[in-house]
């Protein structure tokens, strides 16, 4: 594997890092507060291309590789240490635009793509059930076909951009089998709930969705009817545990460069806090754990880019990126001393922002057991 990126791609990295700053950051502390999500932030960042970015030219998409878009995710992160600006962004991209590329038909790519990618429409994906979650095959949604048409009703729950999305890919179970259709969030019975008031991640959208007697048309169904679960829904895990993991890379990286910062600044005993072995060996291990994650999800990103297998290397990524990204939050903190527990300053905000990372996408937990059953099959 080389680890070497071109040069055009560290010049999209360092021009995403500065994007992030310029863009992201000044607002973040107070779109954390309000738990607000910011439409001008997010149309001056698809202006410059992110909300296509792994979306082929030819549906309006900037035409990244994955490793593209795991830097381009890493870098808005590391700039604006926005864990919310992340979260939705990754959704928009790995679970909304991304199955209707791969998986929806020419129809559906003309209609939505162009939309997503210049940040006119906001994606979504709903899968997630007040008693389906980790198992993610005992959904409850129905889908039953009434001529050209499904009717959909159930209800789903942790709908990232839920409240914002303006399309939405819905896993419903036909009589066929578990199917995903690609629903217009303005279509008659598809229902924002109530929003979620979340510890972290505060500025990305959450809610509920319910699904009363919503009409689809049979040409919204993404791939094959009745395989959804393996042909569209794992696969967004598989986008999920590789180019979203980038954003908590990012976020670890802001983290170090702020304690180092903080920690060279704070004197006590007449000296520097840094200068002392314990505050020093914090920096340190921090920056194992940063360099650990980054090799893991640059590694599984690289293999899915390549075509090899790689469900080992993404579970691994997500279980250390779930761990680490809040011990390092956490020794952020400690460096911060009692200023690390005010929200005044970041360092809080990201043992917030981190906790997503070891829930979201597939629990740490499920990673084990995806682990242990590959090594032991």
């Amino acid at each position: 594997m080389d680890f070497s990126i071109t040069t055009e791609q560290q010049a999209l990295f360092d021009s995403m890092r500065k994007l992030g700053a310029d863009v992201v950051a000044p607002g973040a502390a107070e779109r954390d507060r309000e738990g607000r999500w910011d439409r001008e932030m997010w149309a001056k960042l698809a202006s410059a291309g992110v909300a296509g970015m792994p979306i082929p030219e030819e549906y309006g998409g900037s035409g990244g590789s994955i490793l593209d878009c795991c830097l381009v995710n890493e870098a808005l992160a590391q700039g604006g240490h926005d864990g919310g600006l992340g979260l939705s962004l990754g959704a928009h991209w790995v679970i909304g635009a991304v199955p209707i590329w791969l998986h929806g038909s020419e129809e559906l790519k003309r209609t939505w793509l162009p939309g997503l990618c210049d940040g006119t429409y906001m994606g979504a994906w709903a899968s997630t059930e007040p008693e389906s979650g980790s198992d993610a095959a005992s959904f409850r949604t129905t889908a039953v076909r009434d001529g050209d048409e499904f009717v959909l009703n159930g209800t789903k729950i942790f709908i990232t951009n839920g409240p914002i999305a303006d399309v939405c890919n819905v896993l419903a179970r036909t009589d066929k089998g578990p199917t995903a259709f690609c629903v217009d969030t303005r279509t008659p019975g598809f229902v924002v709930g109530r929003e979620l008031d979340k510890m972290g991640c505060r500025s990305s959208p959450t809610a509920e969705i319910h699904l009363q007697d919503c009409r689809v048309p049979a040409s919204s169904i993404l791939s094959i009817e009745g395989e959804a679960l393996w042909k569209v829904a794992f696969e967004c895990f598989d986008w999920e545990r590789t180019v979203m993991m980038a954003g908590s890379i990012g976020g670890m990286r802001a983290t170090i460069t702020e304690a180092i910062t903080y920690a060279k600044q704070r004197e006590q005993f007449g000296k520097p806090i840094a200068h002392f072995q314990a505050i020093a060996h914090k920096i340190a291990e921090m920056e194992i754990n940063y360099h650990a994650c980054r090799n893991a999800v640059y590694k599984a990103a690289w293999l899915k880019q390549e075509g090899k297998e790689h469900q080992l290397e993404a579970s691994i990524a997500k279980a250390m990126v779930g761990k680490l990204s809040v011990e390092n939050a956490l020794e952020s903190v400690q460096i911060h001393g009692g200023y690390g527990y005010l929200k005044d300053f970041p360092a809080e905000r990201a043992v917030r922002d981190s906790k997503l990372s070891s829930i979201g996408g597939g629990t740490t937990e499920i990673q084990k057991m995806i682990i242990s059953r590959l090594l032991l099959a």
